[in-house]
């Protein structure tokens, strides 16, 4: 079966992770896999097995996703991103898919509405109609108004076989952060959560005993780091690693190193064998994205959570209120972030800690081929 999956993601990498997590799923039962990528570029996610395209990258000015810049941080004019839309569905046509996933669209990325449509109508023009299915993750951006939802059903109604929510129904369903009609529920097939396998220890013990801080691929959790190195001030006998990611870590590395001085702190930039670290570490901080949230679940590591909440985004805050009853899981809202509570947060945390590994709950990404499978042969 030839499987083609598209997505963008516009701020950090958690979108692609998990679009690369399916992928690898579909290459492992032996299917032909194809991911279009139309973000920045991160050769730090693994890839293996998959055919990679990636189309001219944007990504989001800040947190306006409506603002869509370039490489070089142009704002993408109508020229580069008709581009993008050409080779999107040109794609389509060549590889012909027996099954076309699409992350985040329709319920997110509206403002690549028109190449996702492109996509959509290439793929319903094939002489052999591809299954497509959407993928969403178990906490969507609330739709600002009603109109916006009822768009986004009659996208559903028009396009998609199924909506793949890697959620289980019965801990966060899609309905705490959008409105499901029954039309809608109809649709949609929970996967479980999409997570690789639960993270080995490092062979070499690298990151023992340490605080883990990670934000993400993006720059806005710069106050996380820097609130981190106060932090470590105060905690002098534990040993901090800041994980810097983004094209501009190196930079961004650079102006860290100004504010440590002899506080207990490594800076380097994200490593590939992050999540072999992360079960020997004394504590992990970080935002509350998806990926994260279950890198953690899976580690059972002590945690301090500050969910990404800039703008109108609740989905992170959402979700560390759904793993706030969980021992040794601390959340830190942004506005009380300083590297006192920080500090304080980690303590705790390590105390009440290690926590309980749930055995199961984590496969959503075999269940997702499963369904992918299963639909094609009804159809």
């Amino acid at each position: 079966m030839k499987v083609m999956i598209v997505v963008t993601h516009l701020l950090g990498t958690g979108h692609l992770s998990r679009a690369l997590t399916l992928g690898r799923a579909f290459v492992s039962a032996g299917h032909e896999t194809f991911v279009v990528s139309g973000g920045m570029p991160a050769p730090q996610l693994d890839s293996t097995g998959m055919t990679v395209l990636g189309l001219p990258p944007l990504r989001s000015d800040g947190t306006d996703f409506t603002r869509l810049l370039t490489q070089s941080g142009e704002l993408a004019k109508t020229d580069y991103l008709k581009a993008r839309e050409t080779a999107l569905a040109e794609a389509i046509r060549s590889f012909a898919p027996d099954v076309l996933i699409t992350e985040l669209f329709p319920f997110g990325r509206r403002s690549l509405t028109a190449e996702f449509k492109a996509a959509l109508e290439a793929a319903h023009s094939l002489p052999r109609r591809p299954i497509v299915l959407g993928s969403i993750r178990d906490i969507l951006a609330p739709p600002s108004k009603p109109a916006k939802a009822d768009r986004t059903a009659e996208i559903v109604e028009l396009y998609y076989d199924g909506i793949l929510v890697h959620s289980d129904q019965s801990v966060i369903p899609l309905d705490i952060s959008w409105p499901v009609t029954e039309q809608l529920r109809q649709r949609l097939f929970y996967t479980g959560f999409v997570a690789p396998n639960a993270p080995v220890p490092h062979a070499d013990l690298v990151g023992k005993d340490e605080i883990l801080v990670s934000v993400g691929g993006g720059s806005v959790g710069q106050p996380i780091f820097h609130a981190a190195i106060e932090a470590a001030r105060k905690m002098p006998s534990r040993r901090w690693r800041l994980l810097v990611g983004g094209q501009d870590s190196r930079t961004r590395i650079d102006q860290l190193k100004k504010l440590v001085g002899d506080a207990p702190v490594t800076l380097e930039p994200v490593r590939p064998d992050f999540r072999q670290m992360l079960p020997l570490a004394a504590a992990s901080v970080s935002m509350c994205g998806y990926n994260t949230a279950l890198d953690i679940l899976q580690s059972g590591t002590p945690a301090v959570f500050i969910p990404f909440d800039d703008g109108k985004e609740v989905e992170q805050s959402l979700r560390g209120q759904s793993l706030s009853d969980q021992p040794a899981i601390e959340v830190l809202p942004s506005k009380e972030l300083n590297g006192d509570a920080l500090a304080r947060a980690v303590s705790k945390v390590i105390s009440s800690g290690p926590r309980p590994v749930p055995s199961q709950g984590f496969d959503g990404a075999a269940r997702t081929v499963e369904i992918a499978v299963n639909l094609r042969g009804q159809a």
